[in-house]
């Protein structure tokens, strides 16, 4: 992350950090659970076509995850991939997990995002009140 990368029609750096957590918060992602999860959001990230530097999961109840995407990829999509792969198929093959839910929903509806950049909001700003006005 952080390197310029290249597109078909652009140059770009952008990357994501993203939290979600369990449904009501409950602390099921135990270590094996953690690790299967992995497995599938690098599968999810490659198939896809963004690119994940890092995941970790918090207190067995939250999942955080740092994104690189090309721009044509929204944010909503790469959160809808995860989340949507990742929970069917750990409910599939952890079915003890669905004990501690109801609905069969593995994560909460909502998620967490902010962008990361290499510079500020404040120097961005800077420069484009600076640019010389022919």
């Amino acid at each position: 992350m952080g390197v310029l990368r290249h597109g078909r029609t652009c140059v770009f750096n952008i990357s994501y950090h993203i939290v979600w957590s369990t449904k009501y918060r409950r602390k099921v992602l135990s270590s094996i659970i953690e690790t299967r999860l992995k497995e599938i959001l690098i599968n999810v990230a490659k198939e896809k076509g963004f690119e994940i530097s890092e995941i970790e999961v918090g207190t067995k109840d939250h999942v955080r995850v740092l994104v690189s995407a090309i721009p044509k990829i929204s944010i909503s999509y790469i959160a809808k991939m995860m989340k949507g792969i990742s929970g069917r198929l750990l409910l599939k093959e952890f079915p003890e997990i669905s004990k501690e839910l109801w609905n069969g929903e593995l994560w909460n509806p909502s998620y967490y995002v902010e962008t990361i950049g290499s510079i500020s909001e404040e120097a961005i700003r800077k420069y484009i009140q600076n640019q010389e006005k022919e």
